[in-house]
């Protein structure tokens, strides 16, 4: 889930960012701090939106660097449990595909890629055994988180395509088509009966 956060903090401005003007300086030191940033209470830092307040600078002995205590709005995006997420499949193992989701990359085990029993080919394809439905590095896909660990830097996400109107979105369209024409042919067949029935009361009439 994305939100907009606002923190309050000191920053470290380095002295190479001395010539400008202070909130720029502040601007991108937060910038370069908070790039490939997570936390595990605030999530992934997407970008840095805007510093709404800095105050006095404050100087260390022995650090050349000035720290200002300021205010500033981040856009992170926090995994949660069951949310339905998007991505391009960035690889293919034997035991399943990894899914770049534009801030992190979730895994899913080779089970949770479809309803079906999956292999994996010497091509770096997952393929269905009875639908035939391939997946392969480049996909487009819909997916839902169903674990979340924190243990290392990033969190490890794990996904499932095992669930109605989630998997490849090419699979999801073709879903879609198939349930409108039965759908189509259920009416056309209720239809068919109504009027037998009509000429059958017209007949004992």
């Amino acid at each position: 889930m994305f939100y907009l956060t606002e923190v309050e903090d000191y920053i470290r401005v380095e002295p190479k960012l001395f010539g400008i003007p202070t909130i720029e300086a502040v601007e991108q030191q937060l910038k370069e701090t908070y790039a490939d940033y997570y936390d595990k209470e605030l999530g992934k830092v997407v970008s840095v939106i805007d510093v709404l307040r800095v105050g006095e600078g404050i100087l260390i002995p022995g650090d050349g660097a000035a720290y200002y205590n300021s205010t500033f709005t981040l856009l992170v995006w926090k995994p949660e449990m069951h949310e339905l997420v998007y991505g391009i499949v960035s690889e293919i193992t034997n035991f399943g595909a990894f899914i770049d989701m534009g801030n992190m990359r979730g895994m899913m085990h080779i089970s949770q890629t479809m309803e079906d029993y999956v292999s994996f080919s010497k091509t770096n394809t997952l393929t269905g055994k009875s639908s035939k439905k391939v997946l392969k590095q480049g996909d487009l896909c819909a997916a839902r988180i169903v674990a979340i660990s924190h243990k290392g830097d990033e969190p490890k996400i794990g996904l499932t395509m095992r669930q109605p109107g989630l998997g490849k979105l090419e699979w999801i369209k073709e879903d879609a088509i198939k349930k409108e024409k039965d759908v189509k042919k259920a009416e056309r067949t209720e239809e068919k009966e109504a009027k037998g029935k009509k000429g059958v009361k017209k007949k004992n009439a």
